[in-house]
């Protein structure tokens, strides 16, 4: 076997065992993102707020202390192109936080609720998927090359290499590039920290805080996997690439387009050109990870109930393909902006985020109005 499949091969399994591990950890500790949302809009509640923003105070401290000891170089990463393309990212953010709350929970929630047996989740992760593939390759995509992606900052023009707050740091004030990565990190992950742990009540669960932990770890571990073990040199073309991931570049844990790539392969499996790649197997693994956990626990239900009416069904298949079209939109969820691409700081995945979040409380409120 070549160098070239061994790390490949490396590269694949090693995404599976995140995501088994991601589903498992985030099955037992309830972990969603909408529910975070929807429990801070609807009962002023931040219990599970807090254990988001957990996650991303060890995500993005992680991932930039891989960063500034050249472990990896997150500058290559889809979030930190020089084209920052605001529009695309803002509504693409607002379209999937409204579906997800429509569908009652993003990508990585229903990944996880398969996983516990529910086969509703897995139709609306099928129109997901449908829906994020025709916005890579189909006539959604067209869209979004025509109307979308054109309207963008060129961050070149004055004079960022990309778009990292570091990087935006470092140009206002003068300080070199790994002082403003270490402070720009220290600012923010310690301003999430303290308002994470001010709560008496949240610092008594020691279970979901662990949990939260693992959680940031394994989105630096998926940035360590793919950009320093799967960087090596292609032995056919004698160039140094990134092996076995769809953006051919550095990813961490992502959940829309994957699945879009899952369907294709299982579309076109006899296509030789299609190879499963990091973001399938996390993908697979999620469901897997929960799948095992539930089952360890007893908790495994098969839920074969349908919608609870046809007003109930069409917001769900809407809320997928809003999803569809809107995470790959913006270039990631919950989990691939709102963990990865924040990890990276990337001013982009700040906007996405902001997206997200506005339209997830904005559909909550219009909800409860309309009740």
């Amino acid at each position: 076997m070549n160098s070239t499949a061994v790390l490949t091969m490396i590269v694949v399994w090693g995404g599976l065992v995140l995501g088994i591990i991601f589903g498992a950890v985030a099955n037992k500790i309830n972990f969603c993102t909408m529910g975070a949302i929807s429990d801070v809009v609807n009962m002023e509640h931040w219990g599970r707020m807090r254990l988001w923003l957990l996650v991303i105070a060890v995500a993005l401290t992680g991932s930039s202390l891989l960063h500034y000891f050249s472990l990896v170089d997150l500058n290559k990463s889809i979030y930190q192109r020089p084209i920052l393309p605001w529009l695309s990212l803002l509504l693409g953010g607002t379209l999937f936080g409204i579906g997800m709350t429509l569908a009652g929970g993003c990508v990585n929630k229903n990944l996880i609720r398969v996983g516990g047996g529910n086969l509703r989740s897995l139709v609306v992760l099928i129109f997901t998927a449908i829906s994020a593939y025709m916005t890579i390759k189909g006539l959604f995509g067209q869209w979004r090359a025509s109307f979308l992606d054109p309207v963008n900052i060129d961050l070149s023009v004055i004079g960022l290499q990309n778009q990292s707050v570091p990087t935006l740091v470092s140009k206002l004030t003068g300080l070199s590039s790994p002082t403003a990565l270490l402070a720009s990190t220290s600012v923010i992950g310690l301003a999430l920290l303290v308002f994470v742990f001010k709560d008496a009540r949240f610092r008594s669960k020691v279970s979901p805080i662990v949990g939260a932990v693992i959680l940031g770890l394994l989105v630096v571990a998926g940035w360590y996997l793919t950009g320093h073990i799967g960087y090596g040199e292609n032995p056919d073309t004698l160039e140094t690439v990134y092996f076995a991931t769809n953006t051919r570049t550095i990813e961490s844990l992502s959940f829309v387009a994957p699945t879009a790539y899952s369907l294709e392969l299982l579309l076109l499996w006899t296509d030789q050109s299609l190879k499963v790649t990091f973001g399938v197997a996390t993908a697979v693994g999620v469901g897997l990870g929960s799948w095992a956990y539930a089952l360890a626990t007893h908790k495994f239900i098969w839920k074969g109930e349908g919608f609870a009416s046809f007003d109930d069904l069409r917001a769900q298949l809407l809320g997928a393909v809003l999803m569809g079209f809107g995470g790959v939109t913006a270039m990631g969820c919950t989990i691939g902006q709102g963990l990865s691409g924040i990890s990276t700081l990337s001013m982009g995945s700040f906007i996405a985020l902001f997206g997200i979040i506005s339209g997830a409380v904005a559909t909550m409120k219009y909800q409860v109005w309309r009740a």
